[in-house]
């Protein structure tokens, strides 16, 4: 809001109104003679005026300058920091989390939110330098792929790449590009109304790639693509159907899909294409969908596709996975969960929102490792197939490892059974 200040002249004098941008009271008021132009002491007393466009470029200067300084998710968890217990009260619970600082005094950021939490020390990640690692990165340069695993700025990037302790890695190949047609409030990727097209060799340059890697187990995901006739699932179905054929019995595909907007004849299609595991996340309870989703995506959306693929495949698995310390309740994800199990959903994760930049929404709460455990052990007694829960796992989160031991460990109790 501008200011406009008048001063009443008493000698006949024209006065000229001054505006300024504050809306603090001023006192300055420039008289001029008729006639004759301002004085240079009138001049100086004048507030310097910027156009428009000046006040953007330095509004955007600024927020550049600011988010110079923005760490990535994998460097916030593997960061090394000095540890001091300080109290977080909840709605919920109180709980002691762990403050850290550098050991040597860091530069006061400018623009640094005030209820940022400090990172707890139980929010540790693997470092990426294993030669595993490294052959699968150079792999996705070489043919251009896009992984959510890069994109997201997810911090298990080098445990899941690496294989872990069992050896058996994860990637998670992002199709269809790199950018979104959908801007959700927790997600890194970036987005645009108009991406680049699709790819017509992408389907055969995955395969490769796959192959190249020697991987058993792959996790094919995808950005929204709205701006597609069928939003991409005819792509996404050709991609997953010529890696079955490429490594026929020797691979299993797990595909992280979009909504389709709801539109079921669309989830047929990726349902039918020879997958493993039909994944898609619900992402948070629903009271804070709005909050967190894109505003055409929804909670009763997301279970109508879960609940499909069981309609269109009953041999399909299916998953979703929830992100914990938004500000959800004990009661929002009790009722999640059955929403969850009486659409018959197989698999549920839950791992720790991290907010990947400052201009995403922020953590309300870093949940401990013990709750956790809890919500694991409470989700297993409802009926779900197989439950991954913890701080650092994500959908996708050594979903072959976990994949991998569940099938062996039921494999082996039909055995004992027979």
């Amino acid at each position: 809001m501008h200011r406009f200040i008048k001063s009443v002249a008493r000698d006949g004098h024209s006065v000229v109104p001054i505006r300024f941008l504050s809306t603090a009271p001023q006192k300055v008021a420039v008289t001029v003679t008729p006639g004759l132009p301002p004085s240079p002491q009138q001049q100086l007393e004048q507030p310097k005026k910027f156009s428009r466009l000046e006040e953007l470029r330095k509004k955007l200067a600024s927020l550049d300058e600011e988010e110079s300084g923005v760490e990535t998710l994998q460097k916030f968890a593997m960061n090394d920091q000095v540890n001091e217990n300080i109290e977080i009260q909840s709605s919920e619970t109180s709980m002691t989390v762990t403050k850290t600082s550098s050991a040597a005094p860091a530069k006061k950021k400018k623009g640094r939110r005030k209820n940022i939490l400090p990172k707890p020390s139980w929010i540790r990640a693997q470092p990426a330098t294993s030669d595993n690692y490294k052959k699968l990165r150079a792999t996705v340069r070489d043919l251009g792929l896009a992984t959510v695993c890069e994109e997201a700025k997810c911090p298990n990037i080098g445990e899941c790449w690496g294989g872990g302790e069992d050896n058996t890695a994860t990637a998670t190949i992002m199709i269809m590009g790199d950018t979104c047609t959908r801007g959700c409030s927790f997600c890194a990727v970036k987005t645009s109304r108009a991406p680049p097209p699709l790819d017509p060799n992408e389907p055969e340059k995955v395969a490769s790639a796959v192959e190249a890697w020697g991987l058993d187990y792959v996790v094919l995901t995808s950005v929204d693509r709205d701006d597609q006739d069928d939003q991409g699932a005819g792509h996404f179905r050709e991609v997953v159907q010529r890696l079955k054929s490429k490594k026929q019995g020797e691979i299993l595909v797990e595909a992280l899909t979009p909504d389709f907007r709801g539109e079921l004849d669309l989830v047929d299609l990726v349902a039918t294409s020879g997958l493993d595991v039909y994944a898609h996340n619900i992402e948070t309870v629903e009271r804070l969908q709005r909050r967190v989703r894109d505003h055409r995506a929804g909670y009763a959306q997301s279970l109508s596709v879960l609940a499909r693929v069981k309609e269109t495949n009953s041999h399909a698995l299916t998953k979703t996975s929830v992100m914990l310390g938004l500000g959800e309740t004990d009661e929002d994800i009790r009722a999640t969960m059955n929403d969850l199990r009486n659409n018959d959903v197989d698999v549920l994760t839950f791992g720790q929102y991290l907010q990947p930049s400052k201009s995403h929404m922020p953590v309300k709460e870093y949940v401990t490792p013990e709750k956790f455990a809890e919500w694991q052990e409470e989700a297993e007694s409802l009926g779900f197939k197989y439950v991954a829960s913890g701080p650092l796992v994500r959908s996708s989160y050594k979903a072959g490892e976990f994949f991998l031991k569940n099938l062996i460990r039921d494999k082996s109790l039909s055995q004992n059974a027979a």
